[in-house]
């Protein structure tokens, strides 16, 4: 057994990663392979799939990043899920654990919002300082490296379909709709070293077997296999520290036994998503930065997204059984092209999604019960299930916010996320359930059952990538305009959303700057 890597607190030759999800695991493993020393920083613990159940609500407890966050802003979420704005992992491997494993490209028109659309009303939408073009090599290894199913990269074939796939798919081409796809990043054959799928289906709970693509046993495993990372689970990072230059020095956190602890870095990359990434950097404020680390733009923590989504049932004349096979059935995505007569800006993709009954009678109607509810979970082996997963446009004044007076066991102040609709997602998840009315009664379906959205799990921006310092964060490698050596990982560091499921985009996006900065500290540039 290989010796496990440990780092002096005081070395300043490495690179420290905060978080070990999409974006800080495949960085860590893209460094190490190039022999750049990391020592990666992960909130919550390391599981293994020993520790994986296949029950919603015991993982969810088990998993999930449960610390106090307050919704505020005119979501639903505020009287829905006041205290759970969004649902992620507190743990190694992040979001990666449950993640769906739907793996979608961003198209050229997606990095380029203002460009296409102009200046929206009510939102404050950018172009990306790179394009599709720059992306596509790092795409292509992100779905060799995930073992996205149907793709030239990796070789695999699709995901045999199973019974709510089918249903699915009739009801789409019954509806005029031709392109039913599902590129997923799970193994329909064995793959990578790791199995192929057993279609067990309970996919979000946490791969048992290991089919699904996880950071927790592909990335962060290999890192450690090369002697050039250390992983610390269990290490709340608190602050990040710069010398009288500005330069980011360390890393101020607190270890599994509540001890402050700080590691010096040489860079530091910052992985936590979406909440947590621009949290840390307000929480990073000091004389020389006084509104936070890397914000003289006044852009950490604004323009949060997370997809203008819905969700809905069918109850069908015969048996389905959505649960049976792998929880992602057909992607419907003729509706992604961005067509404004259809009245919005954008477009969306239809995500057959199976739900299992515990989390399908929580969501159907939060807080409430009834017959209308009762009558609906009655028939739970009749349903087919659908997200409806659509652009997001920026708005400035969505933001990840430190509150005044409130501290969690950290002694750091919670959280409030801040999210209004703008009209253009409404238009977006009207036109998406209707649709799958459409659909879903073209297949024979008895009744549609209209779901509000679950807490967010695709969160994105708040500390975006501008061309120019003033316009937000980070620069085209997601480096920091203020910090030479700061460096933003996540999906926090995306522009615009898509209606494509991030997490495709944060892998290639974190291959691209492992690149740039193993590359750069050849050069001595950093």
């Amino acid at each position: 057994m290989a010796k496990e890597t440990k780092f002096a607190f005081d070395d300043t030759s490495v690179v420290v990663i905060v978080g070990s999800g999409a974006g800080g695991g495949t960085l860590a493993n893209e460094l190490a392979q190039r022999g750049v020393k990391c020592v990666v920083l992960e909130a919550g613990k390391h599981f293994t799939q020993d520790d994986f159940e296949n029950d919603e609500w015991g993982m969810f407890n088990k998993i999930s990043w449960l610390d106090k966050r307050i919704s505020a802003g005119g979501w639903h979420h505020t009287k829905t899920w006041p205290n759970l704005p969004a649902w992620i992992v507190k743990g190694v491997g992040g979001s990666t654990v449950h993640w769906s494993g739907v793996a979608l490209r961003f198209q050229d028109h997606d990095f380029r919002t203002r460009s296409h659309y102009g200046a929206i009303e009510g939102a404050n939408v950018l172009d990306w300082p790179i394009t599709l073009k720059d992306l596509a090599p790092y795409y292509f290894q992100a779905e060799k490296k995930m073992g996205v199913t149907g793709t030239q990269a990796s070789g695999l074939p699709a995901m045999p379909p199973n019974n709510h796939y089918k249903v699915i798919d009739v009801g789409a081409r019954k509806v005029g709709y031709k392109q039913i796809i599902r590129p997923v990043a799970s193994n329909s054959i064995p793959y990578d070293g790791r199995p192929g799928c057993q279609q067990i289906g309970f996919c979000m709970q946490g791969c048992k077997i290991g089919a699904k693509w996880s950071t927790l046993y592909t990335e962060v495993p290999r890192a450690l296999a090369t002697g050039n990372v250390e992983l610390r689970p269990q290490s709340m990072v608190l602050q990040i520290v710069h010398d009288k230059s500005g330069k980011a020095s360390g890393v101020l956190y607190m270890d599994k036994d509540g001890k402050r602890q700080l590691q010096s870095a040489r860079v530091v990359c910052v992985a936590g998503n979406s909440i947590e990434s621009p949290r840390l950097l307000l929480n990073s404020a000091s004389s020389m930065f006084p509104d936070g680390l890397a914000n003289s733009s006044g852009q950490v923590g604004r323009n949060y997204m997370n997809h203008a989504t819905a969700a809905a049932v069918a109850i069908h004349r015969k048996p389905v059984y959505m649960y049976r096979g792998f929880d992602i059935a057909a992607v419907v995505a003729d509706e992604v092209a961005p067509d404004t007569q259809r009245g919005f800006f954008g477009g969306y993709y239809l995500e057959g999604l199976a739900l299992h009954l515990p989390y399908t009678a929580a969501f159907m109607k939060p807080g409430g019960w009834g017959r209308d509810v009762t009558s609906a979970l009655e028939m739970y082996d009749h349903m087919s299930c659908v997200w409806v997963c659509g652009e997001d446009l920026a708005r400035e004044q969505n933001s990840i916010t430190l509150h005044p007076t409130e501290k969690d066991q950290y002694g750091l102040p919670i959280p409030i996320v801040t999210k209004t609709y703008h009209a253009n997602d409404d238009r977006i998840t009207a036109h998406g359930l209707v649709q799958w009315r459409k659909l879903s009664e073209g297949v024979g379906a008895t009744r549609v059952v209209d779901m509000p959205a679950y807490p967010a799990s695709h969160n994105m921006g708040t500390n975006r990538m501008s061309a120019k310092a003033r316009d937000g964060v980070v620069n085209r490698w997601g480096q920091s305009h203020d910090v030479k050596n700061l460096f933003v990982s996540d999906g926090s560091q995306f522009t615009s959303s898509s209606a494509a499921n991030p997490t495709l985009t944060i892998v290639a996006l974190a291959i691209r700057q492992a690149e740039y900065i193993a590359g750069a500290m050849n050069r001595r540039e950093l």
